[in-house]
């Protein structure tokens, strides 16, 4: 375990490449570490900050003010499911990275995580947020996440229903009671994916909806779809030093549609029409990158150092050695423009660290 207790700045862990000094800086390469740091930092009353990948994160500019603990475990087995079902258990430490972990998946004929290709972070993460993209999401396939419960002091095994998942997420996300060692997922073995479900993957595929393909052409088609949105990392792609989509598609109830369908025609003209995808309670999910859009900010717009990304309208990019706070200001400009054209007030995904929209 490495222990730094000097300043620690900890934009190097962040893919926006934003965020002040730590006071103190923690590597945990073991579960243990992890949880016996954890359970100091709590026991002396020290602010604690568990730090995976840094992609999905906003910090403060003045940073963090007490102990940063970068989860650096690594760790990955495969067992049949025992079930009779064709699964197979796949148990992985929360330290690995993501993508390396789907590549592994598709190359072995693992079916079920092919779609979240190109995502970065830690495998950690994907239950706090219930990571989705292309028709996937992690709940699908997670049947159970071991964590140390901060409150009982004591490590605990939640199945996929304790896991309360929901649309990006779950009873973990907002709350600072779990710290999640080990993730298992339930797959499919086979050479095709899961039924293709995301109406643009499907014709980057030349498929139907609801057909499935190989492993990797699924993989090698969201790895481009990604690309071509400034969604998967580059040094070399300014548009990738963000936190992937800012902001959560809206899920609206009936009163709530029929308020925006004015507003839309108010703005855009009778008979003009938004994205609409129906949600099992009856409420309906819209996009928020087609919000963005027509309230009038457009791809590469700027506000000082930070713009919105020139290749997709979710995404806000520290392109030019902005500051958190040239971010927030960004992110802010946008919501109230959304929120004034649409009547519809959008929420940030990433997670923010002593900051608020």
């Amino acid at each position: 375990m490495a222990v730094r207790c000097e300043q620690v700045d900890l934009a190097g862990y962040t893919t926006l490449r934003l965020g002040g000094p730590a006071r103190c800086f923690v590597e945990a390469t073991t579960d243990d570490e992890l949880v016996d740091t954890v359970r100091r930092a709590d026991r002396e009353g020290d602010p604690t900050l568990v730090l995976g990948g840094g992609s999905n994160l906003v910090v403060a500019d003045a940073g963090f003010p007490g102990t940063a603990v970068h989860i650096a475990t690594r760790g990955i087995t495969v067992a049949p499911g025992g079930s009779g079902d064709g699964r197979v258990l796949v148990r992985a430490r929360a330290g690995e990275e993501w993508d390396p972990f789907v590549a592994r998946c598709v190359e072995e004929g693992l079916s079920g995580v092919e779609c979240l290709s190109g995502i970065p972070g830690l495998l950690g993460a994907t239950p706090i947020q219930n990571v989705g993209a292309y028709g996937q999401d992690v709940s699908e396939t997670i049947v159970e996440v071991r964590a140390y419960d901060r409150e009982r002091g004591e490590v605990v095994v939640l199945d996929r229903d304790a896991c309360r998942f929901g649309y990006r997420s779950s009873a973990f996300k907002g709350a600072d009671r779990h710290v999640v060692l080990e993730v298992t997922f339930a797959l499919e073995r086979a050479d095709l994916s899961a039924p293709v479900r995301y109406a643009e993957l499907a014709r980057t595929l030349g498929v139907e909806p609801g057909e499935r393909v190989p492993l990797r052409a699924a993989r090698e088609a969201v790895l481009g779809l990604r690309r071509g949105k400034g969604m998967v990392l580059d040094p070399a792609d300014p548009d990738t030093r963000s936190a992937g989509s800012f902001f959560t598609n809206p899920i609206l109830d009936p009163d709530q549609v029929t308020d925006l369908e004015k507003h839309v025609a108010d703005r855009l003209g009778a008979g003009a029409a938004f994205p609409r995808y129906p949600e099992p309670d009856g409420r309906t999910k819209t996009s928020a990158a087609w919000l963005i859009d027509k309230a009038g900010f457009t791809k590469g717009h700027g506000r000082g150092p930070v713009r919105i990304s020139t290749k997709h309208t979710l995404a806000l990019t520290n392109a030019d050695g902005g500051r958190t706070e040239d971010l927030l200001a960004l992110a802010r400009e946008v919501r109230d423009g959304v929120r004034v054209a649409f009547g519809v007030t959008l929420v940030n995904e990433p997670v923010f660290v002593g900051v608020r929209l």
